[in-house]
């Protein structure tokens, strides 16, 4: 890989640890292939990756499919040297997107090709970009900015290229010359409306993260329009700074009211635009917009997500009609890559049948019951791709093919798989324990190399498939360890839409680090995670705490009846997010089994968390107040008695600090001691080196003073 990757500065000189390893690395993401394109042709991948496993500064990349050959196309760093003095700042728009994708790193983290695959369009610091494929050659459009989210015309390249983007409010679109015109705005929108940007909710919780589509001829836009003054107001706050004003955010907690969002077909050269009809107080959420050859299709789904369309536009007049729709008394899961046509009124979809995800295609289900259907990742007449799982075994993710003759796998083994697909070509991905990162793999078997850098540590996992009765689980212990009895430190997630124990190498490093230093860490995947069938995501209906939690003590007790080095006497739980609600839970109800729990970014109300995710489970509030004051922690503060850390980023506009500052008042109301740590200036995702480095070893420290591991005025030591 000479040329491709380069020594991190100042990373050789350093004595290193795992945490200042894993802070630097970005959860040891940094230098690792992602974002892959395959052009139209199957010919070339373009791809992002950065030159170092410390180097933030994703730059773009292209491989010749035959052989393996990488060119560097763009370096973010020159583009913007050439062009910049002072520097450059992200959008506000921009800034929301990364913190909607949990996007840490820098330079190009997100591009778009033409349709011939001979262009690339980004954005940097707010400025316009594209890249020749053919030549290399990479150049500034001169449009007036910050530009976000932009998109080049089908089928066009270097030399006739429009390119659409983002600008504050409003839709533009642009030659390569910079000549561009506005195409979609109102005179007189207030500040609440915008044009072509994903709204909160569809970007955080139904995997929209973008508001405008071409047609395939390139003529038409498909805009969203989402108004937010229905949206109630909240203030973030930086209290390390009372100069500064309040952050001002619409936040659409459960029970309260949505965006007003609406879809408009917008011609490219401007004029009148034409409003998609649909009955929208019944299917108020826009989850999906796909326009290819064979037609537009809109997925909606109704405030309760029992029912959803899938609907076919007529882009002359904006009517639509019903081509799909499915009803579940719990919900419906939202699949990514579905509500595609693939030839006249024929559909991709996903359902829950007899228990399972299941794929269809047209009229029929192509997909057996044992397999566990998560995403579809490529969908044509001639073949659909997707990612699933065997029911029995949600450690593992594969890749499925469906074809008229038959639907059959394309990975297998103990992996975790994901791909990209165009045409014949598909390049795959695959995750295993024992070897650290992922390996891109093209069709002729060279792998795309990687600059990510080798983890310190290296799990020594157990993983145990689940049962009947217990979840699945995986325990590390110490390297080398002697038998000896080991204090007990549970590290789940716990809840919907996350797994925690998956046949992944990194996955466990962090708990491995913990491992190392004393502790026989249990990983436990209990009820409402994915991949185990229908029952068992929805074993959370309408109560978000009794099974998660008895999950998680059934599951360390079994594991304990495996591992007797694990002393029940001295048992932690440490969680972010859900996994935080979860640590908090679980010291708050089950004080006899945990002894100490780190909750950070806590959901400790959920009448403070929002309407799609919240109401999906536990209903509306102001219908089912009981189930939402069951599921709640601040009813349960007075019933502390063990030692409990709040951690919570003030900056988060996901789970809001206030979840873990009232739940802390409550606990002090009752007279219940905690500890408390403010992170300033932190959103939820924590991206900070500094913060991610300490932040590791705080709670080191916390759970050994917790469990008196340590001694008065011993620091202890780290391996």
């Amino acid at each position: 890989m000479a040329g491709i990757c380069r020594p991190a500065p100042n990373v050789a000189d350093v004595s290193d640890s795992f945490p200042r390893q894993y802070a630097r690395t970005q959860r040891l993401t940094l230098g690792e292939p992602r974002d892959l394109t395959v052009t139209a042709d199957g010919s070339r991948v373009v791809f992002a990756r950065t030159r170092s496993g410390a180097d933030p500064v994703n730059c773009l990349w292209r491989v010749d499919v035959a052989t393996g050959d990488e060119t560097l196309l763009a370096d973010p760093t020159e583009l913007l040297a050439s062009i910049v003095t002072g520097g450059a700042s992200l959008p506000a728009e921009e800034r929301a997107r990364r913190e909607r994708m949990r996007e840490g790193a820098a330079g190009i983290t997100s591009y778009t090709l033409s349709g011939d695959g001979t262009l690339a369009v980004f954005a940097l610091g707010g400025r316009l970009f594209a890249t020749d494929l053919d030549t290399n050659r990479s150049w500034h459009v001169p449009v007036d900015g910050p530009v976000f989210d932009p998109r080049p015309s089908p089928g066009s390249g270097p030399r006739d290229a429009e390119i659409a983007y983002v600008k504050a409010r409003e839709l533009w679109v642009t030659g390569l010359d910079g000549r561009s015109k506005l195409v979609a705005a109102e005179p007189g929108d207030p500040d609440t409306v915008t044009w072509g940007s994903a709204d909160f909710i569809a970007a955080e919780e139904m995997g929209r993260h973008r508001g405008y589509w071409w047609s395939p001829d390139g003529t038409t836009l498909a805009v969203c329009r989402a108004d937010s003054s229905p949206v109630q107001v909240w203030h973030i706050s930086n209290p390390a700074d009372p100069a500064a004003a309040p952050r001002t955010v619409r936040y659409p907690a459960a029970g309260t009211p949505n965006a007003d969002v609406s879809l408009h077909l917008v011609p490219r050269a401007g004029g009148a635009s034409t409003e998609v009809s649909w009955d929208r107080l019944a299917f108020p959420y826009l989850a999906k917009v796909s326009w290819n050859e064979y037609g537009l299709t809109v997925t909606v789904q109704s405030r309760d997500q029992r029912d959803v369309h899938v609907l076919v536009v007529d882009t002359t007049t904006g009517a639509t009609s019903v081509a799909w729709s499915d009803h579940d008394d719990a919900w419906i899961e939202l699949v990514p890559g579905t509500g595609v046509l693939i030839g006249d009124r024929q559909l991709v979809v996903c359902a829950d049948r007899d228990g399972s995800r299941r794929l269809i295609v047209g009229d029929d289900v192509v997909s057996p019951a044992e397999v566990q259907i998560r995403a579809v990742i490529s969908a044509a007449a001639e073949r659909v791709v997707v990612t699933g799982n065997p029911v029995d075994d949600a450690t593992v993710l594969h890749l499925y093919s469906w074809t008229p003759t038959g639907f059959a796998p394309l990975t297998q083994g103990s992996s975790v798989n994901s791909g990209v697909v165009s045409g014949d070509t598909i390049v795959i991905r695959t995750l295993t324990v024992e070897e650290p990162g992922g390996r891109w793999r093209l069709p002729s078997g060279t792998t795309l190399g990687t600059c990510a850098e080798r983890p310190l540590v290296r799990p020594q996992v157990s993983i145990t498939t689940h049962t009947a009765n217990v979840a699945t689980t995986a325990v590390l212990l110490p390297r080398d360890h002697d038998g000896s009895p080991l204090p007990v430190l549970l590290d789940p997630y716990g809840g919907p839409h996350a797994q925690r124990v998956i046949r992944s190498h990194n996955a466990f490093c962090t708990s491995q680090w913990f491992a190392d230093q004393g502790f026989a860490v249990v990983v436990i995947d209990g009820s409402g995670t994915p991949g185990r069938g229908s029952h068992h995501e929805r074993a959370v209906l309408h109560d978000l705490a009794s099974s998660v939690l008895a999950d998680q003590v059934d599951g360390l007790h079994s594991a304990a009846e495996r591992h007797p080095e694990l002393d029940l006497g001295r048992v932690a739980i440490r969680g972010w997010s859900f996994g935080g609600y979860l640590a908090a839970l679980a010291v708050l109800r089950r004080p006899d089994v945990f002894h100490a729990a780190i909750a950070g970014a806590p959901v400790t109300e959920w009448r403070l968390y929002d309407t799609h995710y919240t109401e999906r489970y536990l209903g509306d509030p102001r219908e089912q107040p009981e189930v939402y004051d069951a599921s709640s922690l601040l009813p349960m503060a007075d019933r502390l008695t063990r030692p409990l850390l709040l951690v919570h980023g003030l900056a988060d506009d996901n789970v809001v600090a206030a979840h873990s500052l009232q739940l802390s008042s409550a606990l002090l109301a009752a007279g219940r001691p905690h500890e408390v740590l403010p992170l300033v200036g932190v959103t939820h995702m924590t991206p900070q080196e500094v913060v991610a480095e300490n932040l590791l070893l705080h709670q080191l420290d916390f759970l050994r003073r917790a469990l008196g591991l340590l001694t008065p005025g011993s620091p202890g030591e780290l391996n």
